[in-house]
């Protein structure tokens, strides 16, 4: 096995937790016996301090700015027993879900000591497209298992590195193994499993991109593989997720319990400044791509209206299938447009609402563009403040790794300073708990939800 001896004081970070070592903290690499040698793509490598201090064993890849990737603190082989092993302990990690009915990330890459790999389980029931069978489809989850028998369930990976790659049959085989059966506690044998690697950190891995159907289960004519898509039920209520073609891997997942307790709040808010005869909600749903926002809102919050803005036109579609499966197309209108333009334009028009979700995409995906994504952040946060009736609540959301959470609070902070509205913190929230936080490794602490009403 060989060995990567870090520089002087490098060490301190991985102590820390964190899983990376960058190819400028290498000090040499060399073999069991001391001789200099290079590193392979694929391979694994131990990973010591410069005082001999052992630190684990890690995937490496020469090709990448991050050489190596550390899984195990001790020197643990890597076969498919590794794998099904790492799987169940994954799955153990979610005993609060019921992953019999709640689709839920299974594997989170390094915060489940699996870098590079990320398994989300779907569960539900195949669906058309058309209108009359959205419209006609169970609005609860017990009325769809009496109706279509048990949920049929598809596993979406990504595998973003050259270590998983190199062992994709062992990860396959530990899948299919680990959820296959249905018996006991098993989760019940998969429909499909897709794969959605089509993100750009497979080519910083010097690997293409990938997706489509990998394998599936079952009789060859089952019309169950891969359908055009799935109805799922996120906290009671159903959704359509697009699994080959949706963004991320076909449903944002980890959004759920934000979307949830937005509504609540919405629901809750009362506008003293107007009569009660016109006490209706405008609610604006900006980067609102399949609706998870708007449909909650629409169900729990009976006097609201909401406009759902995305430029997607692909997720809006989406959106309006979700209304539709909901009974909620009455409440909820759709524009397609770019959220800056769109919010310049209502400045301009004087549009006013009594909530606002932002919950654009990433807008860095690296700390070389954090100023850069601060300032766009700062002027969707500012521009839909100045849109917001005295009361009202501005949910805002971030899925940019980059940005800690101190760097969020300081930007709304300056977009309400620059706004001249003054602010309530309601509550402050991160990703659910099947997408866990690795402690000092602040990459895993990507979502970052803030909740404020303004006071003046």
């Amino acid at each position: 096995m060989k060995r990567i001896i870090l520089k002087r004081g490098e060490e301190r970070r991985i102590l820390g937790g964190h899983p990376w070592v960058y190819d400028n903290e290498i000090e040499r690499i060399i073999t069991e016996v001391g001789s200099v040698a290079s590193l392979e793509a694929g391979e694994l490598a131990d990973v010591e301090s410069e005082g001999k201090t052992y630190l684990g064993r890690a995937f490496v890849n020469p090709a990448s700015k991050i050489i190596a990737r550390l899984y195990s603190p001790s020197k643990e082989g890597v076969d498919k027993g590794f794998f099904k092993r790492r799987i169940r302990e994954a799955i153990s990690r979610r005993a609060t879900y019921d992953l019999r009915r709640e689709s839920a990330r299974l594997v989170f890459a390094e915060a489940d000591q699996l870098p590079g790999l990320i398994v989300d389980r779907f569960v539900g029931w195949p669906v058309q497209t058309a209108q009359a069978e959205l419209a006609d489809f169970p609005r609860n989850f017990d009325e769809a298992e009496a109706r279509f028998g048990l949920p049929l369930s598809w596993l979406v990976i990504q595998v973003l590195t050259v270590g998983m790659e190199t062992r994709r049959n062992l990860i396959l085989a530990a899948l299919e193994e680990t959820l296959g059966a249905r018996n006991g506690d098993s989760l019940g044998l998969p429909t499909a499993i897709i794969e959605r690697s089509n993100v750009r950190v497979r080519e910083l891995e010097g690997l293409p991109l990938a997706e489509g159907l990998i394998k599936r289960f079952g009789a060859a004519e089952t019309p169950y593989g891969v359908p055009d898509g799935v109805v799922i039920f996120e906290n009671g209520l159903p959704f359509f997720a697009h699994l080959e073609s949706g963004q991320k891997t076909g449903h944002y997942l980890d959004q759920k319990e934000n979307h949830l307790h937005a509504a609540r709040l919405i629901a809750g808010l009362s506008n003293v400044e107007r009569p009660l005869e016109e006490r209706q909600l405008m609610v604006l749903d900006a980067c609102a791509y399949t609706g998870g926002f708007a449909i909650h809102i629409a169900h729990m919050a009976q006097t609201a209206q909401t406009l759902a803005v995305d430029s997607s036109r692909e997720a809006l579609e989406t959106l309006k299938q979700n209304a539709r499966l909901n009974g909620v197309e009455a409440r909820i209108s759709i524009e397609e447009a770019d959220i800056f333009e769109f919010l310049r334009g209502q400045e301009r028009a004087r549009t006013r609402f009594d909530a606002i979700i932002l919950d654009p995409p990433a807008f860095a995906k690296s700390h070389t563009q954090l100023k850069e994504a601060l300032r766009g952040y700062k002027e969707i946060n500012l521009r839909a403040l100045k849109l917001l009736n005295k009361g009202g609540i501005l949910v805002s959301c971030s899925c940019s790794q980059a940005i800690g959470e101190s760097d969020f609070k300081r930007m709304i902070r300056d977009a309400a300073i620059d706004a001249g509205r003054r602010l309530l913190q309601l509550d402050f929230r991160f990703q659910p708990p099947d997408h866990p936080i690795l402690v000092g490794y602040d990459e895993s602490s990507y979502l970052k939800c803030g909740f404020y009403q303004v006071l003046a």
